[in-house]
């Protein structure tokens, strides 16, 4: 499902999906660094926005139902230059039209590197 999208290109793996609570690795590398070599914002807000999608993709009827992101903010707390990042989601609402999700990125070390929100829109599929 995610070959050939940002998801490859980034190196982002899914390692729990368990109702509600995702955690996903991402590596800090030429992929993910802004121009002064530390982790862009950037890639991880696209981590923390796919674990809110894959978390959200798991709990809709797929027959009838597609999820897309409505909201995401963010907020980076710690530099990191190389290594591996790893974002938990935890859905903190579950409505019939949104979901919201707390996803967290740390370090290897478990510390914070950024702390995000991400609302995540229910709809209908085209028939």
């Amino acid at each position: 499902m995610y070959k050939n999208t940002l998801l490859e290109h980034l190196g982002i793996e899914f390692i729990k999906n368990d109702n509600g609570y995702v955690v996903a690795t991402m590596p800090v590398d030429n992929r993910t660094r802004q121009p002064f070599g530390l982790l862009h914002g950037g890639a991880s807000v696209a981590l923390a926005e796919s674990v809110a999608s894959h978390g959200s993709f798991e709990l809709i009827d797929k027959e009838t139902e597609a999820v897309v992101g409505l909201e995401i903010n963010a907020n980076h707390v710690r530099g990191k230059r190389d290594g591996i990042v790893t974002a938990t989601g935890t859905l903190l609402h579950r409505g019939r039209k949104t979901m919201v999700w707390d996803v967290r990125i740390t370090d290897e070390n478990g510390r914070l590197i950024c702390v995000s929100r991400c609302t995540m829109a229910i709809i209908p599929l085209e028939k």
